[in-house]
């Protein structure tokens, strides 16, 4: 059964000219441009041939661009899926574009091939809690060939008997086993594995109503299954939850190896892997070792933060300097957008997500 879908030919000069770009700050030497226009762009997966994936997550669509004229912007782009229910998480594999939605991950055979007729989607796993708090998902294959998509708590903070809440959770597709990795993670829409010993790093979402200074957004890192990071107990760096706290001693949580700021909704994360040289001086001040996230920014606080990207400098187990990479999207608290995901291309420059401008941006390093 196929699927007849929608492409667009984007007239990119037009819509893409109003993005007030001259309002954001990068480092010296550092470029920005906009590369496609996505409504609400969210989470992004690139596969070998050059097309980018585009997930969303309110408007239950998933897309795929094409930049067929080599000049880094994607004017072409493909409708793979519509109405469907919070399609944020997408990854790329052999062929196959993979999307976890609310209840399910489905898969997408053959997809580059078919892009203005992909194939019915397959359901590969199903019977995910149906509750849309926090219910939508960050996907990545890991480096054991096994899928990671995040479940969040249904709730702001809570107890749940289901060990499948406020967890990362692992899919084997060899066996279609999924089971939660880690837990005590209230909501990570964020990770990637460290380039250097495999670790998973990942961000998550402090609890909401302690006011505006508690608790931080956290950085975390898991090397093996079983950890468990505090929630609903203990947030941030000790901060003791009023209503569970009592429960901490009973966990053993994992502290975290950075925090990010009070409600600043640390999102989407990648580390800038120099793929064995091949772009080593793409971005000559970056090493291996470096994450970029995304701060899709505060919406409860009394002056807002967040709105921007942040690097993250480490080494071995600890993060050695957090600062910010691109700022500008908020602007005397009011924010034209937001970042969500970041992708680093093979090319060495990144590509940044914005679901509130609808906008998909590139990064890359330039000297006069």
């Amino acid at each position: 059964m196929r699927i007849t879908l929608t492409t667009t030919l984007l007239a990119l000069s037009l819509p893409l000219a109003a993005a007030p770009l001259e309002q954001l700050k990068l480092p010296d030497d550092y470029r920005i441009e906009v590369a496609a226009e996505v409504p609400n762009a969210r989470q992004l997966a690139l596969s070998p041939d050059g097309t980018l994936f585009v997930s969303t997550r309110r408007d239950g669509r998933v897309f795929a661009l094409q930049d067929l004229d080599g000049d880094q912007r994607y004017e072409t782009r493909h409708t793979l899926l519509e109405r469907r229910r919070l399609p944020n998480g997408i990854s790329f594999v052999d062929g196959d574009l993979y999307v976890a939605e609310l209840t399910q991950l489905i898969r997408l055979v053959d997809v580059e091939s078919r892009l203005e007729q992909p194939l019915k989607p397959e359901v590969i796993l199903d019977g995910l809690p149906d509750i849309t708090h926090h219910g939508w998902k960050y996907l990545k294959q890991g480096p054991d060939g096994a899928f990671y998509f995040t479940l969040g708590a249904p709730c702001n903070v809570c107890l749940q008997s289901d060990p499948q809440f406020a967890s990362i959770m692992r899919f084997d597709p060899a066996t279609g086993e999924a089971a939660p990795w880690a837990r005590g993670v209230r909501n990570t829409v964020g990770f990637d594995w460290h380039p250097e010993d495999g670790s998973l790093w990942f961000t998550d979402n402090g609890r909401d109503h302690m006011g505006d200074n508690l608790p931080d957004d956290e950085l975390n890192r898991a090397d093996r299954a079983g950890l468990h990071f505090g929630f609903p107990f203990v947030h941030a760096d000790g901060v003791s939850d009023p209503e569970f706290g009592k429960g901490a001693n009973a966990i053993n949580a994992e502290p975290p190896v950075a925090l990010l700021g009070p409600h600043v909704a640390a999102l989407g994360m990648s580390f800038y892997h120099h793929r064995d040289g091949a772009f080593d001086n793409a971005f000559p001040d970056t090493p291996n070792t470096t994450a970029f996230i995304a701060l899709h920014g505060s919406w409860n606080r009394s002056s807002k933060i967040g709105y921007e990207v942040i690097r993250v400098d480490t080494e071995g187990e600890e993060v050695t300097q957090i600062q910010t990479f691109i700022s500008g999207w908020l602007q005397d608290e009011r924010d034209w957008g937001r970042p969500v995901d970041v992708l680093v291309r093979p090319q060495g420059d990144l590509l940044i997500s914005d679901d509130k401008a609808g906008l998909v941006y590139r990064v890359w390093y330039q000297t006069q």
